[in-house]
C-alpha cells in the first residue's frame, strides 16, 4: 500500500450509483469495449467505455444499476468522450462491475 491519501483526499471522489439505459459495441476502442449510456438522475446522463466484454453481454448491462466517479474530467477515447469512470474490481484479466445489492435511486451517493 505505496499511495496513502487523505480523508479529505477520499471525499473529493465523487461515487454515484446510475442505471445503464443504452449500450452499445465500441470498434474503435483499442481493446474490445462497450460505449455505455447511464442515468444518474439528478446529474442526467453520462457515457462511459468500458472494457466488460468478456463477462457482460449487451442485454446484461442493459437496465443494470453500477457504481461511477463522476466528478472526473471528461476523456476523450477514440472518437468517444467518456465522461465518467465505471468501477469494478478485478480478478485477473477481468472486471467484475461493483453495484448495490438492491436497487436505489439513481444519482445516490456511495460512502
Amino acid at each position: 500500500m505505496d499511495k496513502i491519501i487523505t480523508f479529505e483526499d477520499f471525499t473529493k471522489i465523487d461515487l454515484r450509483v446510475g442505471t445503464i439505459i443504452d449500450v452499445n459495441d465500441f470498434p474503435e476502442a483499442r481493446n474490445p469495449a462497450y460505449k455505455l449510456t447511464i442515468d444518474f438522475g439528478e446529474l442526467g446522463i453520462k457515457k462511459s467505455s468500458a472494457q466488460i466484454t468478456t463477462l457482460y453481454t449487451k442485454e446484461d448491462l442493459l437496465d443494470r444499476q453500477i457504481v461511477a466517479v463522476v466528478n472526473f474530467p471528461k476523456k476523450q477515447i477514440a472518437k468517444f468522450m467518456s465522461e465518467c469512470l465505471v468501477m469494478g474490481a478485478v480478478k485477473e484479466n477481468d472486471v467484475f462491475l461493483l453495484s448495490p445489492e438492491t436497487q436505489v435511486k439513481n444519482g445516490s451517493t456511495v460512502n
